[in-house]
């Protein structure tokens, strides 16, 4: 049986999840940018600096934490992709894709709920589908 819709579905989840660690690293360069910490504290003067230094510590803690659970979850995805590919093992890559949906979702902060969507809907996919019994 050919699994196509969810190979495709799970590259499409390693797609976003690609766009989840570019958005990591927009908020790593944010952390580093002069101008950008310049212009929020022109905004906010009444900022103190501890709150101003929360905010730093918060964007460069997120960009990594965004960085390495997508990275770890697009690997896991590419797995599960090998896994289903040639219907080698469908149950295996499907409950790969359904813990990988449900941690993503939680690590990033509900970010990861758009690539994990994809991820719940090819693992669903991968227990529900049934090879044709030839008679």
């Amino acid at each position: 049986m050919k699994r196509t819709v969810e190979i495709i579905l799970g590259v499409i989840g390693i797609i976003t999840y690609g766009l989840i660690t570019a958005l990591g690293g927009f908020m790593l360069f944010l952390q580093n940018s002069e101008e950008f910490l310049q212009e929020i504290n022109n905004q906010d003067p009444g900022m103190g600096l501890s709150d101003f230094e929360t905010m730093i510590d918060v964007l460069g803690a997120g960009g990594w934490l965004f960085i390495i659970t997508s990275i770890l979850a697009a690997i896991l995805g590419v797995i599960a992709i090998f896994l289903v590919k040639g219907n080698k093992k469908p149950k295996t890559a499907g409950a790969i894709f359904i813990i990988v949906c449900f941690l993503g979702a939680f690590v990033t902060v509900g970010l990861g709920i758009i690539p994990g969507i994809f991820y719940l809907i090819a693992g669903i996919m991968c227990f529900v589908r049934k090879p044709i019994q030839q008679l």
